[in-house]
């Protein structure tokens, strides 16, 4: 029974701090203007060793950033450009990207 009210009471936990980052796509859109230099204006990379975010889930982009943020995933531009994210900022850059759907084909 103790075991059972612990995971509740994570469970809880984890669920007011994602409501704390509720992702707001359109506020993500904005803050995204710095990034489509590299990235393009709806995440679809502009060079060919950038990658594309459209379509990312948003929980793996947000990872990545926060990543780059705390310096464990090292990328000399990509580092300083995620230090001053605040992590709405990475919730919403995270809403905006995967909100953008892509579509693949199958080759003729």
């Amino acid at each position: 029974m103790r075991r059972a009210t612990t995971v509740v009471a994570v469970l809880a936990a984890l669920a007011a701090t994602s409501l704390a980052h509720a992702q707001d796509a359109a506020t993500g859109k904005t803050k995204a203007a710095a990034c489509t230099v590299c990235h393009g204006p709806l995440g679809i990379a502009v060079a060919p060793e950038t990658p594309n975010l459209a379509g990312q889930p948003a929980s793996y982009l947000a990872e990545q950033l926060k990543a780059y943020r705390d310096g464990t995933r090292k990328h000399e531009i990509m580092s300083l450009m995620a230090k001053p994210l605040t992590d709405a900022d990475v919730a919403n850059l995270a809403a905006w990207f995967s909100s953008v759907k892509v579509e693949a084909a199958a080759p003729k």
